[in-house]
């Protein structure tokens, strides 16, 4: 019955000032109506008349007011109810997110300006060329003597003295472990969580992720308030890699635009792992990938 009932905070706060004041005007509309009862008239109505209940010994039936209990308790459970049905219908409308046809655009190729660095400094000179020297014609040459290597009886031989070969060399050391390549394109790109169960086709279910994505990051981005005091607006992008298993890693501002807002649109996309749910991973040749993803952040002043 009381499905579709929804009541905003500003309709919850008229509800309540009404209950007080319906609750107030009962109590001055009863201080009213008995204190318009002088002792002397009551004691002159009631001379004759005889209760045997206790409660009209003690009170006068005009301004007995305990004869009005099952009306107030009744209307203190309707009131209960009513404040009950009305604090659960209390709705709170989240913020409305408006996504634009160009902040669909998704930039695959970022331009890095190349931080200017101090010119090298100049080649050293060419070395001199080498001086020839004179080589005379007649060159003298040293017949050295030979010796006889006769081997006789009495010529007494030696056997060689044996040398300990050195050890060999310590084997090389394995070489390091070869880093999974990180794709940009892929078949199957990755896809933000909340499409996965709609049908459609494949770009379908990928626009639909890119709005929900979107949706999520616009409704986490804090504006920093520096950047709004000063007006700073403009586009930060930011790259991020979309892991195996559907997790965000790697976050890198590759384009800021300064006042705090870098760390702002990286501390939304860093929010991404822990809203409970994780990305649809990217997809080569049936199997999942890492992706590098990258996503603009607009800031702008409503």
């Amino acid at each position: 019955m009381f499905k579709e009932l929804e009541i905003s905070g500003t309709g919850v706060l008229i509800f309540y000032i009404l209950i007080a004041l319906i609750v107030i005007g009962l109590i001055y509309f009863f201080r009213r109506k008995y204190s318009g009862y002088s002792l002397d008239t009551l004691r002159e109505n009631n001379q004759n008349v005889k209760n045997a209940d206790l409660g009209s010994r003690t009170k006068f039936p005009e301004v007995d007011n305990f004869k009005l209990s099952n009306s107030f308790v009744n209307f203190g459970f309707a009131a209960a109810m009513a404040i009950s049905l009305v604090t659960m219908s209390w709705t709170i409308y989240e913020k409305k997110i408006v996504i634009t046809d160009d902040m669909m655009d998704f930039e695959d190729e970022v331009e890095v300006e190349v931080p200017r660095t101090a010119e090298p400094p100049p080649p050293p000179p060419p070395p001199p060329p080498p001086v020839i020297q004179e080589v005379p014609d007649e060159v003298e040459v040293q017949q050295e003597d030979f010796k006889s290597q006769d081997v006789k009886e009495e010529t007494k031989l030696t056997a060689p003295v044996a040398v300990n070969a050195p050890p060999p060399p310590p084997p090389p050391p394995p070489p390091p472990p070869k880093e999974e390549e990180i794709f940009k394109k892929v078949e199957q790109m990755p896809r933000f969580p909340g499409c996965e169960d709609m049908k459609g086709s494949d770009a379908e279910k990928e626009e639909c992720a890119k709005k929900k994505l979107l949706e999520f990051i616009y409704g986490n981005l804090k504006y920093p308030t520096i950047a709004r005091e000063n007006g700073v607006e403009g586009n930060v992008v930011v790259q991020f890699v979309v892991d195996k298993d559907g997790s965000v890693k790697d976050i890198n501002i590759v384009r800021d635009i300064g006042a705090g807002c870098g760390t702002a649109a990286e501390t939304a996309v860093n929010s991404m792992n822990s809203m409970g749910r994780k990305w649809t991973p990217g997809k080569q040749l049936g199997r999942p990938v890492k992706v590098l993803y990258t996503l603009p952040i607009r800031f702008k002043l409503e």
